[in-house]
């Protein structure tokens, strides 16, 4: 008898040893990884987050906060896989390793509509791939909204000379939300979006739109941060809900711009689009700025905008100032191409690009500092109109200049002139 009860007693304590043990484990992993699912959030996440919630949590976490899951949206409504070509099967789904643009076009029908028309679609990836990924009917679309864009050229020769990685790890980091896909839809929305989250709030920051439009040759975000509007946001960010419905936003839940707040969002009214150059006048981002097929509308819309916050006098006095630079760039980089194409025709420059010192300068020139300087003018940055912009164009083109000027004499130096009659003698012994 005392035999039974002292092996009962030490199964006890065995037992509770070992759910010490387990406790005290799971004591120290994260609570995404232990706390119980709900039934909403398996019924709104299909079996999937059953076991993502274990092994990736922060996806389902941020999922389970998204507007997607209270909609019952299920994992699978973005990522199954349309055909058996791109299927990969996954414990026992098959699904697709890449939720193409598309998928979202299924329930935002209109908003992808939108983009297609926009900049960021057909034209993004064929400056610098070419148009050898589109469709006949995806080129022809393109150019309804682009007249010239995009082109016939190959892949961008500036890239090709940087060499192996450029473009994958570089131009193509940007500009593939314009790349087509498998199933013919074009472009990526996680860009702005997020792959889980889905939210407006991430569309609505500022550094969304800068990890893309930074650096030198399109300076905005910076920019943005330099004007009264950046400064402002930053003083009062935490007054402003980036995360209310498109079609219910005031200046009530927000009164300071972001980018998407000028360029794509409703506001007090104004309709909301997802084509980001519906609301603009002018090609700033090219060589030589000339106005935008429907610049009128595209103005008339942005003022819109700018009426929410600002005096119509003011609207006009700003876009009357901005529009100054146009011209003068122009005529700035107009005659360094100029120059570009005198040198070529004198047999001083190789047909190759971007293999001599002069041709960098002249890229950089409208790349770089003519579009800081309209870009500074239409998004109130002086410090970029200026100094990273019409100061860096003036040194330019004296450097270009005597660097010409310095080809042109090293030939005139390096040509021995021929007796007279010697070119007779030449062509007949040809």
């Amino acid at each position: 008898m005392f035999k039974r009860w002292s092996m009962l007693w030490l199964s006890l304590l065995l037992s509770a040893v070992i759910f010490l043990l387990i406790w005290f484990i799971n004591s120290k992993r994260p609570s995404a990884e232990t706390a119980k699912l709900t039934p909403q959030e398996i019924k709104a996440s299909g079996e999937c987050i059953q076991c993502h919630a274990r092994e990736t949590p922060a996806i389902t976490k941020q999922f389970n906060e998204s507007r997607h899951a209270p909609a019952g949206v299920t994992c699978l409504d973005c990522h199954k896989a349309l055909d058996e070509d791109h299927a990969t099967l996954h414990n026992g789904f098959k699904i697709t390793r890449f939720v193409t643009s598309g998928a979202c076009a299924r329930c935002h029908i209109d908003q992808y509509r939108e983009y297609v028309r926009s900049r960021h679609a057909i034209p993004a990836w064929s400056a610098i791939a070419g148009v050898g990924d589109f469709t006949k009917e995806q080129i022809e679309e393109a150019k309804k909204y682009h007249p010239g864009a995009p082109t016939e050229r190959g892949p961008n020769v500036l890239a090709l000379a940087e060499g192996g990685g450029a473009i994958e790890n570089g131009c193509a980091s940007c500009h593939n939300i314009g790349k087509p896909n498998y199933d013919n839809s074009i472009g990526d929305c996680t860009k702005c979006h997020g792959r889980h989250e889905f939210g407006v709030k991430m569309a609505r920051t500022p550094e969304t739109c800068g990890s893309c439009h930074m650096g030198p040759d399109h300076s905005q975000l910076e920019i943005y941060y330099e004007s009264k509007h950046g400064v402002q946001f930053r003083v009062r960010q935490d007054k402003q809900d980036l995360t209310v419905r498109p079609k219910d936003l005031t200046v009530e839940q927000q009164d300071v711009p972001t980018c998407s707040t000028c360029h794509m969002s409703g506001l007090g009214g104004i309709g909301m689009t997802h084509d980001v150059g519906e609301r603009l006048s002018y090609y700033l981002f090219a060589p030589v700025s000339t106005k935008r097929p429907h610049a009128d509308l595209g103005m008339r819309n942005m003022k819109q905008v700018c009426l929410q916050c600002h005096a119509s006098t003011r609207v006009e006095e700003f876009y009357q100032q901005a529009e100054l630079v146009i011209p003068t760039t122009n005529e700035k980089v107009q005659r360094a191409e100029q120059l570009e194409k005198e040198l070529r025709q004198e047999g001083l420059l190789t047909p190759k690009p971007f293999d001599e010192p002069i041709e960098f300068l002249i890229f950089n020139h409208w790349h770089h500092w003519g579009r800081t300087v309209k870009h500074g003018a239409f998004m109130g940055g002086p410090d970029f109109t200026q100094w990273h912009g019409n100061y860096e164009m003036l040194k330019d083109w004296v450097e270009i200049q005597a660097m010409a000027e310095e080809l042109r004499k090293n030939k005139k130096e390096n040509t021995v002139p021929l007796p007279a009659g010697a070119d007779n003698v030449m062509q007949r012994t040809m």
